[in-house]
């Protein structure tokens, strides 16, 4: 279960760019990407692509694959699902996801 406490408030709602990705330094110094994708759903997952090894995600091109939301990688292209992390085109890879929500218009990141 996910207290209160566990929610770090990254940015205002107004922050987030529709259908496209703004990277964010959360407070243990690790970057995350966001993404909206309507008023109410955000989603999170970590800036560094493995692959690329550069923290680069948060410019990633959004997708959907068999309705799989994804973002694909600017540098090689590998696709990441935005709600599990799991690289979809080679299965041993995951990167970090995170619970996003929007309450009262500012955007918070679960840390668990």
């Amino acid at each position: 279960m996910t207290t209160e406490q566990n929610w770090q408030t990254i940015c205002h709602k107004n922050d987030l760019v529709k259908h496209s990705g703004i990277c964010a330094l959360l407070e243990n110094e690790e970057q995350i990407a966001i993404f909206q994708l309507n008023e109410t759903t955000a989603y999170s997952v970590s800036n560094w692509d493995p692959i690329g090894q550069a923290n680069v995600l948060s410019r990633g091109i959004i997708g959907d694959s068999q309705g799989e939301l994804f973002v694909a990688s600017p540098l090689y292209k590998q696709r990441f699902s935005l709600n599990t992390g799991r690289c979809l085109d080679d299965e041993s890879i995951t990167i970090k996801s995170y619970q996003v929500r929007i309450v009262e218009d500012k955007v918070q990141v679960s840390l668990i």
